[in-house]
């Protein structure tokens, strides 16, 4: 059996708590957005340091090291993402394909002490973005190619939740 692809619509994460990790994206704050990327960030080495970082639990389920080389590039797509919404009117952003980007990357097989450092950066990296944010910003706009509509606000507090749901996963 193989990993099955993520097609779920996550965007109901912004109106209600998760069931399976508990975060509620609906009751934090934007602003909070920085202390969490770090904080969750601060969580992946102890995780990606253990002997079976690289070893899948099942043959459908990521390891930890697939997991933390994706809030690594979650990271990174957020980053491009937070840029267009400054600089550009109502942008649309380019589609990203998780499940494909892990299979072209290789991600079970990158060094888990390089996808730490690269976390720690991109997790620094953006949360320095969001801090930078203009206060008169955070309403601005862009939207997916399936027409979802994100506001910075919206876009912080969305992609929180997927790093600290998959920290939940693998620490399980």
């Amino acid at each position: 059996m193989t990993i099955v692809p993520d097609t779920k619509n996550w965007t109901w994460v912004l109106e209600r708590e998760c069931p399976e990790c508990g975060f509620d994206s609906s009751a934090t704050a934007a602003a909070s957005v920085p202390g969490l990327l770090r904080s969750n960030a601060e969580g992946w080495p102890a995780v990606l340091a253990r002997p079976d970082a690289a070893v899948r639990p099942d043959p459908a389920t990521w390891s930890a090291l697939e997991y933390g080389a994706h809030v690594r590039d979650v990271f990174r797509i957020a980053s491009v993402r937070f840029a267009l919404l400054l600089d550009e009117e109502d942008p649309e952003f380019a589609d990203w394909d998780q499940d494909a980007t892990a299979e072209q990357e290789r991600y079970g097989s990158q060094d888990p002490a390089e996808v730490t450092r690269e976390l720690l950066a991109a997790a620094e990296v953006l949360a320095l973005q969001l801090e930078a944010v203009p206060a008169d910003a955070w309403d601005r706009s862009g939207r997916r190619s399936d027409g979802s509509v994100f506001t910075v606000d919206t876009l912080a507090r969305y992609i929180i939740h997927d790093p600290v749901h998959h920290l939940h996963d693998v620490r399980g």
